[in-house]
């Protein structure tokens, strides 16, 4: 009988060297990417005194993200995922660099913000499903879902810790010195990636689907299969209509009088609400429907959205925040097993593609929508109608899909179906093959 735990287990961490490693590099990296993610509009919005231009940032990261997720699957799929991670450390970083020689000139312009940021968005697109494919050659499959909590509170960790200290480093250093911290930050990430072992070969015959082939082939497997659309367009839902960052310099700045500091803080607090429910996940794995569980997530986010539109209290704000990033991270905990529990091994690399294309790209749109309804109304508006129609959507989506709803997934299969060969911490895995239910 499955032991009932609360709080997360960080012993992956210990009992498998290789993931320590892994996790520790990319702690440090996302903590550096999330003083980019604050500096970058911060900068913009100081120069142009305007919203839409923070989102229309967003909005040319979108293509080269898309694209760079769709063919990045393929890439995972076919390559050593080492690697392809040791190229994208570098490629990241030198698109910090120029963030950083920009900012530190005499006149920092507009346009290498922009394509710095949409570079930047594209190499992500690969690097992201390599290190999360990676996972699986590090760890034995027993430990996968206990890892996979652990990389969400990496992230989670990350996402509190760089716009908090972004808030503070802008205060009081050039935004050039952002930049330089980031690419300090990619320089030791590679290093910890360069120390991990080669890992199995992915096609000992050398054989190997990659192209528009590959990449369709991985879209036309989501066709009528509703627990996997059902999580993508559950994600979509949430971060285009009710994920208002676009709007934190404007209400950080006008709204709360605040300067730099309150809109660091404003970015860092859905990440402490995020960080506080990565550390109590210990209980999602007993849910049953985990399909209903992301819809409830996902309103209790556009709902705590909605809320904080309406304050005019800074504090209540930030707590309002901190909600919102708890229900998100529990929504992508369940998001997350379905994904695993659903997608056969052949399929991973690319499922877990879209998945990043989905969470990287939503929010992208959000930012979007969100300038383009301030720039017409006002933030306040624009924050509070996102999340109201998060909320209506995720009605809709009960009614349109109603497979991913009612569907049940035993969490025990992601260990029952493993090949014997795949058991050990070495070896190149994959997940259970999909239910019978599409």
């Amino acid at each position: 009988m499955r032991r009932s735990r609360l709080l997360i287990d960080f012993s992956p961490l210990r009992r498998f060297p290789q993931f320590g490693i892994l996790w520790s590099g990319f702690l440090i990296r996302t903590i550096g990417n999330q003083l980019t993610v604050v500096a970058v509009p911060y900068e913009i919005y100081l120069i142009t005194h305007s919203s839409l231009d923070v989102g229309l940032v967003s909005l040319v990261q979108l293509g080269p993200l898309l694209a760079g997720s769709l063919f990045g699957g393929t890439i995972v799929d076919a390559f050593d995922r080492r690697k392809v991670l040791i190229g994208t450390q570098i490629l990241l970083g030198s698109t910090s660099i120029g963030l950083a020689l920009n900012a530190g000139s005499h006149h920092p312009a507009i346009w290498p913000l922009f394509i710095c940021s949409a570079a930047s968005a594209g190499f992500q697109g690969v690097d992201s499903p390599a290190s999360s494919a990676l996972i699986v050659s590090v760890v034995d499959r027993e430990t996968i879902v206990g890892a996979n909590a652990l990389w969400q509170a990496l992230f989670s960790s990350g996402q509190v810790a760089g716009p908090a200290l972004a808030g503070v480093l802008l205060k009081f250093f050039p935004v050039e010195t952002v930049f330089w911290i980031d690419v300090a930050s990619y320089a030791f990430s590679l290093v910890t990636v360069l120390r991990l072992e080669r890992p199995a070969p992915l096609h000992p015959d050398g054989e190997r689907e990659l192209g528009f082939s590959a990449m369709f082939g991985g879209l036309r497997y989501l066709r009528g299969h509703q627990p996997l659309q059902g999580i993508f367009l559950a994600d979509l839902n949430a971060m285009v209509l009710g994920m208002p960052r676009a709007l934190f310099p404007a209400l950080g700045l006008v709204r709360f009088h605040g300067g730099p500091t309150a809109v660091g803080l404003l970015y860092a607090a859905p990440g402490v609400g995020a960080l506080a429910g990565a550390l109590v996940t210990g209980w999602v794995g007993g849910i049953r429907r985990p399909g209903m569980a992301v819809l409830v997530a996902v309103a209790a986010w556009g709902g705590a959205i909605a809320l904080f539109g309406l304050t005019p209290i800074f504090w209540l704000a930030l707590v309002l925040l901190g909600v919102a990033g708890a229900a998100d991270v529990f929504s992508a905990v369940f998001r997350g097993s379905i994904l695993q529990l659903e997608t056969p091994r052949d399929m991973l690399g690319r499922m877990q593609a879209v998945q990043i294309a989905v969470v990287t790209g939503g929010p992208r749109l959000g930012d979007l929508e969100h300038g383009a309804v301030a720039s017409i109304s006002s933030p306040e508006i624009a924050v509070v109608s996102g999340g109201i129609a998060c909320v209506l959507g995720v009605v809709l989506l009960a009614r349109l899909l109603p497979r991913f709803v009612e569907r049940e997934l035993d969490h025990r299969n992601l260990a029952a179906e493993v090949p014997t060969e795949a058991a050990g911490p070495g070896a190149p895995g994959g997940d259970a093959p999909a239910g019978e239910d599409r």
